[in-house]
Formats: structure tokens, sequence, C-alpha cells
């Protein structure tokens, strides 16, 4: 709900006002009792975010999320040399070339 500005152009008393923007809007002043009370044009109130979990990355472009997925998955290493590796270091093993003294 917005907080709108009111003011009495009687006695000139100005005060903030939260309300529905479906409200209708106050005409009698709560000061003086007249009712010549006028809303005022604000500047309005810009989007403020609180909290955590409000990141610029959270709002990612589809093209942008497809070319970090491709990135990553291209940086793992595959399974195929996973098991090379092993076999490798199986057979080094087997072949009794540690360095023991």
């Amino acid at each position: 709900m917005p907080t709108y500005d009111y003011k009495c152009q009687a006695c000139g008393q100005e005060f903030e006002l939260f309300q529905q923007m479906s409200a209708p809007v106050k005409k009698k002043c709560p000061e003086c009792a007249t009712l010549k009370l006028k809303r005022l044009i604000g500047a309005g109130s810009g989007v403020m975010f609180k909290g955590s979990g409000f990141y610029e990355t959270d709002y990612r472009s589809d093209s942008y999320k497809k070319d970090a997925k491709a990135a990553k998955e291209s940086s793992k290493p595959k399974k195929s040399d996973k098991k090379s590796r092993e076999s490798k270091k199986k057979s080094k093993d087997a072949s009794g070339t540690s360095n023991k003294s």
C-alpha cells in the first residue's frame, strides 16, 4: 500500500497517510475539520529490495543460462578419462615402479 501526502488549504496542515490505492481521496482535514484537504502529487517511491536473495544473477536470460551450462559441462572430466586414469594407475602399481628405499 502506498503512502500519500495531504495538505489542508485552510490551515496548512501537512501529513502522510498510508492507504490502499482503491481507497477514496480524503477531503476532511483532521486538524481543522474543513473540507479543504488536497492530495499532493508526490515523486512516488522506487522499488526497494530488502533482505537476502536479491541478486543480479537471479534473473539471467535463457541464452546466458544455456551458455553457462555448456561451459560447466565441458569443464567436467569425462567418465572415459577417469577410467583410463584408473587403469594407468593400476598398471603402474602392478609393475612395481614405486620408489621405496
